[in-house]
């Protein structure tokens, strides 16, 4: 059997699975044992002692009579502790690990990869004309099909007008200024790309700093001398062979690591017929505009600019593309991407390996989509009618808030407070669409990976390669 069929039957398993098998939240005398090891003061957990042995069937619920029984100060410092202590799901937890162990394989390979790929690529390339080229081409496009996924959005957002009717009790309470304390200034992210020191870059994934380092590291090993360009080109090709090799072996386990993943998501939600039926609009608004970019957009410009079947290399990119949406995280997907798009759809090494990097660090089209939908749609929830010059300030906004979103989970969130921030709109909006979140975020994942995927299609055709489409 095929992987792709093999992800995709872990995904429906797991949501069964899931489904059957709910998350609740019980305070056990154990968990009164866990929360002394987590260091809560004994003042603070003689609080809960009339929770004891009660079961509750959400977190919401679980939270609404911790907030009860907790001082506020107290039940915002200590509530996350209490979720874990509480946190009642023997089955899941028995393959949730599973999940964690799958991403952290995938996390482990991305920065040598990346490196090493990235300057095996540009040593490819040789000449810097050459080079300047590819990056002119791969910023354009990024920059193109970024903004074609903002106005997608903005057009499916004014037209379904999701925000008017929603139910304000759908407000979920947060700590808003923990999202603003995240988000980085574009003057910021600009300077953040020259890294002070490398290693420390690596160390704390700073992306941006690691692939600017790997591109000048690249292009200046081919302006030494003929004997150390072609050992450090060896070397780094080499590498990246080996990474390769691999990625290849933990591909093996994306249907167990997928599993796990999915059937922990699906057992933590809170009544999701709720979710539907409370901000079912919303989110028909984000997928409809997402599904529109995903299999229109996108496959028209592929078919235009590069000239061939769209749609055979989609299939071509079955497992990135369910990876993606199963871990929503483009970044820890990237070493699949890059296997599927050489071997399968022929692209170079020295394309891939320039054009995906960059793309899992700044072409978000999904999270940039995502985020104008967002902004709209908390200004229509508050009754606030944006005119021409507001929505344009949200979609250069959401332009460029893309650009620094990192490539992790939910890191859409941290953005969109950017965005609501420059549109003077309130922040607090950010807790109507936490709910729903974490599942959109599945879905524009997969299409900033798609896109992602089509830019190395794209400009691999543009140099006169030959491809498998």
């Amino acid at each position: 059997m095929k992987l792709h069929w093999q992800i995709l039957i872990a995904i429906v398993l797991a949501v069964i699975l899931g489904l059957f098998f709910p998350t609740s939240f019980v305070i056990r005398s154990t968990s009164i044992e866990g929360a002394t090891k987590l260091a809560i003061p004994g003042t603070v957990i003689e609080h809960i002692h009339p929770l004891l042995n009660e079961t509750f069937r959400s977190s919401g619920e679980f939270f609404k009579a911790l907030q009860e029984h907790l001082p506020s100060q107290e039940f915002l410092t200590y509530k996350k502790d209490f979720y874990r202590i509480a946190y009642h799901n023997p089955l899941v937890d028995s393959v949730a690990w599973l999940g964690t162990l799958f991403l952290r394989l995938l996390k482990m390979l991305i920065i040598p990869l990346i490196f090493s790929s990235m300057i095996s690529g540009i040593t490819n390339i040789r000449s810097g004309e050459n080079l300047g080229r590819i990056l002119f081409k791969t910023f354009a496009y990024y920059v193109l099909t970024s903004l074609i996924a903002i106005l997608t959005g903005l057009f499916f957002v004014n037209l379904l007008k999701p925000g008017q009717n929603i139910d304000a009790s759908m407000m979920t309470q947060i700590d808003v200024h923990s999202f603003v304390e995240k988000q980085k200034g574009i003057k910021e992210i600009i300077l953040e790309i020259v890294p002070q020191n490398i290693f420390q870059a690596i160390v704390e994934n700073q992306m941006l700093s690691i692939i600017f380092f790997a591109i000048l590291f690249g292009f200046f090993v081919t302006k030494v001398s003929g004997d150390s360009r072609k050992i450090l080109s060896n070397f780094f090709s080499a590498v990246f062979e080996v990474m390769m090799k691999i990625t290849m072996f933990v591909i093996r386990f994306t249907p167990i690591g997928v599993f796990a993943i999915i059937v922990k998501l699906i057992a933590d939600q809170e009544h999701p017929e709720q979710l539907v039926s409370s901000l079912g609009l919303y989110m028909l608004s984000v997928i409809m505009a997402l599904a529109f970019h995903f299999f229109v957009s996108l496959p028209v410009l592929t078919r235009l600019l590069a000239k061939v079947n769209p749609f055979r290399h989609l299939k071509n990119m079955a497992t990135p593309l369910l990876t993606a949406f199963s871990t929503s995280s483009s970044g820890a997907t990237l070493p699949l991407t890059m296997e599927a798009v050489e071997n399968k759809s022929g692209v170079s090494n020295k394309i891939s390996s320039f054009t995906l990097p960059l793309g899992a660090t700044i072409n978000m089209d999904g999270t940039a989509l995502y985020e104008c939908v967002a902004a709209i749609f908390i200004a229509q929830a508050y009754g606030l009618d944006l005119d021409i010059s507001q929505q344009f300030v949200i979609v250069i906004t959401a332009l460029l808030a893309s650009i620094g979103a990192a490539a992790i989970p939910m890191a859409g969130l941290v953005m969109i407070t950017v965005i609501l921030s420059a549109a003077g709109l309130p922040l607090e909006g950010v807790g109507l669409i936490l709910a729903v979140d974490r599942i959109l975020d599945m879905f524009r994942t997969a299409t900033n990976v798609w896109s992602d995927t089509n830019a190395a299609v794209i400009i691999a055709k543009s140099e006169g390669e030959m491809l498998k489409l």
